[in-house]
């Protein structure tokens, strides 16, 4: 459990119609040890047309995660067994589904290391029930999302990337990217050249509410550079205009 939980359960069916139009059906996977926190989100997802598991330790979440076909992962950090940072990173390993962090821990620090682990998003205990559904709902809409240039594909010297199946490649071997590393590759693919600052990512991939560290852009540049680049230590497409910001090479 992690210490400081809490979770504001109002105004539950807020949005519902909408969300049951735009987003049938889909499978959540929520994880927590206290039970009576996961209780409250399984019933109020389901309340928004979501099909809901539940897990109760980190083990458990990564079992669950390789066998269940979900849409979307939720995690608390502090969990026996495994916590939720080393579940992230397990999961990592065969999936990118999106996960979603839960934590007590304002620190930034421990904010950064979840995105390290592979985490998409996150968000600090206690919160509103309303606050979780609209991340849940911009993830998983982002992740559904076919991109408005269906079947494109862009190659980016050694680098391709198709958006309609969202699959990315380096020399013609796929490249496991999650929801948020591709679509920050993709932004900085679609306009080669032109440099987005930090705030411009944050803003346009994260959305404008977004209230996370800006460093968060950072991770996500050096795990593209990890997993795209052939020498993530010089790097030939994603590049830094120091000061500014990021773009891929034109």
């Amino acid at each position: 459990m992690d210490g400081g939980a809490g979770v504001l359960f109002g105004a539950a069916c807020v949005g519902r119609e909408v969300f049951e139009r735009d987003l049938p059906g889909l499978k959540i996977l929520v994880v927590d040890d206290e039970k009576l926190l996961v209780k409250g989100i399984k019933f109020n997802l389901e309340n928004e047309g979501y099909q809901v598991d539940a897990g109760y330790d980190g083990m458990e979440a990564v079992e669950l995660a390789r066998g269940g076909g979900y849409d979307l992962i939720i995690l608390d950090v502090m969990m026996p067994e495994v916590d939720g940072f080393e579940a992230c990173m397990r999961i990592r390993e065969f999936s990118t589904v999106p996960i979603i962090i839960l934590t007590a821990r304002s620190e930034d620090v421990d904010k950064v290391i979840g995105f390290e682990y592979g985490a998409d998003d996150y968000i600090t205990k206690p919160f509103n029930i309303l606050e979780l559904k609209a991340r849940v709902r911009a993830l998983l809409r982002r992740s559904a999302l076919v991109s408005s240039n269906a079947g494109a594909v862009f190659s980016v010297g050694h680098i391709t990337i198709d958006t309609e199946k969202r699959v990315a490649m380096r020399n013609g071997e796929p490249v496991e990217l999650t929801v948020k590393e591709f679509d920050v590759f993709e932004l900085l693919a679609k306009n080669p050249g032109r440099v987005y600052s930090r705030e411009n990512l944050l803003n346009i991939v994260w959305g404008y509410g977004y209230q996370g560290d800006i460093r968060t852009v950072d991770v996500h540049i050096r795990r593209l550079r990890e997993k795209l680049e052939v020498n993530p230590a010089e790097p030939e497409q994603v590049m830094t205009k120091w000061g500014v910001g990021y773009y891929i090479r034109g």
